[in-house]
């Protein structure tokens, strides 16, 4: 099956090494896109002024403790760029304001799929680091 590949819109822009990693990995737009709306950990990223998000592969709860638990985790890394939305000048509700506020702009720099679970804080695999910057 053939994986469409994502194209740049007005709130994302993707690099060719993350639709490279994206077809090598076998994730979908919608599931990078997912990874960054809902982390379960937000760290810093490696190269300058970027971010690092993860969400496990697949999530379950451990029957006797009712800990959520893993065995592979997604991680995505990308960088905020600057306002990509008009200011909409409209008098709107407050509980509405939120969706009208300048957005800024994702450019999604890398993706990769973890074979294990990494600790908070904790620093990314040797090999991992290397192919991120080869391609930066």
């Amino acid at each position: 099956m053939d994986r469409k590949e994502p194209k740049d819109t007005e709130l994302y822009t993707w690099t060719s090494h993350v639709k490279m990693k994206m077809r090598y990995y076998g994730l979908s737009e919608q599931r990078v896109k997912n990874v960054i709306r809902r982390p379960q950990r937000t760290e810093e990223g490696i190269a300058q002024k970027t971010v690092a998000v993860m969400q496990p592969q697949s999530l379950r709860r451990d029957k006797e403790t009712g800990k959520k638990i893993w065995k592979a985790e997604i991680w995505v890394m990308y960088q905020l760029k600057a306002d990509s939305q008009k200011v909409v000048d409209i008098d709107v509700p407050e509980a509405l304001a939120g969706i009208f506020a300048p957005r800024k702009k994702v450019k999604i720099i890398s993706a990769w799929r973890y074979p294990g679970v990494t600790k908070e804080g904790e620093g990314l695999p040797e090999a991992i680091l290397d192919e991120i910057s080869e391609a930066l």
